[in-house]
């Protein structure tokens, strides 16, 4: 029987970086290695503490390909004795890298554990995994067993997220309104210097890759003077569609995580732990929709933690389409001014694979600012699956 908690002793994320932009320079692993840096320095921890390190990345190709978690430990200035893995469940990577973690010290097998992701979106563009091997002539992942079970079918989060404007009713003003609101919550979060706690101050390069003196430490896609009538105005994704670039997540650079431990790992450390986790749970769902586990996950995680809906004070749903969300919030009927109270992906990027622990590690620190007790997190992951994580704020 598990008696252990797991505990977050520190969560830290770079502030996201548009394609191109600011954190474009960076090699993805040195960008995983600063992040690790940072969580020792935050909580004063020596390195050979560390027992192991899973990282999420999506895009597990070119400079994010051999085991990128590894070669972030090997670029920190953690010991070569650390071993580390990486992890894709696709946009929930670096949420299940944490989920791995909290299993692993709840076991008592392991003490502190550090689990975070990376994504240069700027380096290694999305679909990569799929188009280059494609191109090569080495095959694509529709198998023929799939095909069978799935005919005609193509699996597309694009698709997935106007089938979910379509069922759960939302129109293109929805969104619209939704998405200038993720603007509006993110540009005062940043001005007011909400998410300082949460962001490690780092150096742009060149393309030379030598540090500029510049630092990068605001959320770099933040459109401070979006208005709806530029939103409304973009064209759609899709053809005949009604989502736009404007309603759907950024591309972004980042990297983030977390330090996770057990009671025996808070006495090893001497610190005191930031967040509880509650609760943790995956679930599969219908691939062709793909975006709509959230919902379901939702549901069950409540009935598994016996936490009712109203106890949550604050929940974060990932913006990968403004459409889902929006759709999450009719299905669930929680208020609004819950959720993503500081903005999401929509304003503030959607890093894939470090998305996970870059929505936990705001959510964390959102409930120390609000002075709130519970918070839940979900994110809609491809394939058709969602992971969702509980915290209780210590």
């Amino acid at each position: 029987m598990i008696t252990n908690s797991a505990y977050v002793v520190s969560a830290l994320r770079t502030a996201g970086g548009k394609r191109g932009g600011h954190l474009a320079n960076w090699h993805p692993v040195d960008l995983g290695a600063h992040v690790i840096n940072a969580l020792l320095k935050d909580v004063d921890c020596a390195p050979e503490a560390i027992e192991d390190v899973i990282f999420g990345s999506v895009s597990q190709i070119g400079e994010q390909a051999m085991n990128v978690a590894r070669n972030v430990v090997l670029a920190s200035n953690l010991p070569e004795s650390v071993p580390a893995t990486s992890v894709d469940r696709q946009c929930g990577s670096s949420q299940q890298a944490l989920h791995f973690a909290a299993q692993a010290v709840m076991s008592g097998t392991m003490d502190v554990v550090v689990a975070g992701g990376v994504e240069s979106m700027s380096r290694t563009p999305m679909f990569s995994p799929v188009a280059l091997p494609r191109k090569a002539g080495l095959g694509h992942y529709m198998s023929p067993e799939l095909q069978r079970r799935y005919p005609n079918i193509e699996f597309s989060q694009f698709d997935g997220a106007e089938m979910m404007a379509k069922k759960y009713e939302i129109s293109k003003s929805n969104m619209d309104e939704y998405a200038l609101k993720s603007h509006i919550r993110a540009k005062e979060a940043s001005e007011n210097d909400v998410f300082l706690p949460e962001i490690i101050p780092t150096e742009i390069k060149d393309a030379e890759g030598r540090g500029t003196g510049e630092i990068h430490a605001k959320d770099e896609g933040v459109r401070l003077d979006a208005t709806l009538e530029r939103i409304a105005s973009l064209a759609p994704i899709i053809e005949n569609g009604i989502l736009t670039p404007g309603t759907a997540s950024q591309i972004c650079d980042g990297s983030s995580g977390v330090m996770v431990c057990n009671d025996r790992g808070l006495k090893k450390l001497g610190v005191e732990p930031l967040a509880r986790i509650r609760h943790m749970s995956v679930i599969g769902h219908d691939p062709v929709i793909m975006l709509e586990a959230p919902i379901p996950a939702t549901k069950q995680a409540l009935e598994r933690a016996k936490i009712a809906l109203n106890e949550i004070d604050l929940f974060e749903v990932n913006e990968a389409f403004a459409s889902v969300p929006l759709a999450w919030l009719k299905a669930t009927q929680v208020d609004p001014e819950k959720l993503n109270v500081f903005g999401g992906a929509i304003a503030l990027g959607h890093p894939l694979g470090s998305s996970g622990t870059k929505l936990a590690t705001t959510l964390i620190h959102a409930l120390k600012t609000k002075n709130a007790k519970l918070g839940l997190q979900t994110m809609c992951e491809g394939g058709g699956m969602a992971n969702v994580t509980i915290f209780e704020n210590c």
